[in-house]
């Protein structure tokens, strides 16, 4: 089956009846849906193909969402890719994929957005005022215009599905979200759209941020945690630190001396013109 696209709320819907959602059960076909903002690698390609263990059909938004970008960022020159970015929807049995245009998204006198309350301003929210704000809107209105009955986000942006699941839990959405896990590349690099960006003696440099996590990881206390993976960064002066954190997953809250299970070592760099985040799971 050839993927449908749908550009407007009247285009999506048709789509959702040609696939048979929102029929009645027990007859009505599941939804899986991955969002992301196009130009997607090897990363998105696997949240596609865990979306489609958990529905029977999945939907890929492709939305470059100016909510999420502050005034000095890199909205504009974000790669849009969307003939190729369908080719890989289609490899991926991908059934339908939602892009509308910013007009269509949003109306011009828009004034109610979600905010991202208190753990919308620590950590990435500190560094990129109101870009969690943003993101949490653009999903709650894909979840209401997409209405799929599971939604997947990549570990990659922990910070942004951590705020998904305090979303869909503070507002009662019915919608299950699913994490899936960073892909990386042979020599430990985060896949992202932005790496693109990236000179070859840039990339070299970018490597410092998953070698610091990996330095991290291999420690037993947050203190050792901490200091073997900021040795790792400063011995590399490419690398432009915003921050290193080691976190509560379900708060972004700094972790104590005492904690004990989950914790998340994130950072987030500028390396030349661009800005990387990446992040592990390390249990205390």
């Amino acid at each position: 089956m050839d993927v449908i696209v749908a550009g407007d709320r009247a285009e999506l819907a048709e789509a959702r009846r040609a696939l048979g959602i929102g029929g009645t059960p027990p007859a009505e076909a599941s939804l899986a849906l991955v969002p992301t903002m196009g130009a997607l690698h090897e990363g998105h390609r696997s949240l596609m193909r865990l979306a489609r263990e958990r529905a029977e059909h999945v939907a890929v938004s492709i939305f470059v969402n100016p909510l999420q970008f502050g005034p000095n960022e890199d909205f504009s020159r974000y790669p849009r890719t969307f003939d190729a970015d369908l080719e890989v929807c289609a490899a991926e049995g991908v059934s339908m994929v939602f892009a509308p245009s910013v007009e269509k998204m949003y109306l011009p006198d828009r004034q109610v957005g979600v905010s991202a309350g208190e753990m919308g301003t620590v950590v990435e929210g500190a560094f990129r005022p109101g870009h969690l704000d943003g993101m949490l809107t653009v999903v709650l209105k894909l979840f209401n215009l997409v209405r799929p009955d599971v939604a997947v986000f990549g570990q990659k942006d922990a910070q942004q599905l951590a705020m998904v699941r305090r979303m869909v839990a503070d507002l009662d959405l019915p919608i299950s979200i699913v994490g899936g896990p960073t892909v990386r590349e042979a020599d430990g690099m985060a896949l992202s759209s932005r790496n693109r960006y990236l000179s070859p003696e840039d990339r070299g440099a970018a490597l410092a941020l998953s070698r610091a996590l990996f330095a991290g990881a291999a420690q037993r206390t947050p203190e050792e945690i901490r200091r073997a993976a900021c040795a790792v960064l400063a011995a590399e002066p490419a690398v432009a630190v915003d921050y290193l954190v080691l976190v509560n997953p379900a708060t972004f809250a700094e972790v104590r001396e005492d904690h004990t299970g989950e914790a998340i070592l994130a950072v987030a760099a500028r390396v030349g013109s661009t800005r990387l985040i990446d992040n592990v799971t390390i249990t205390l």
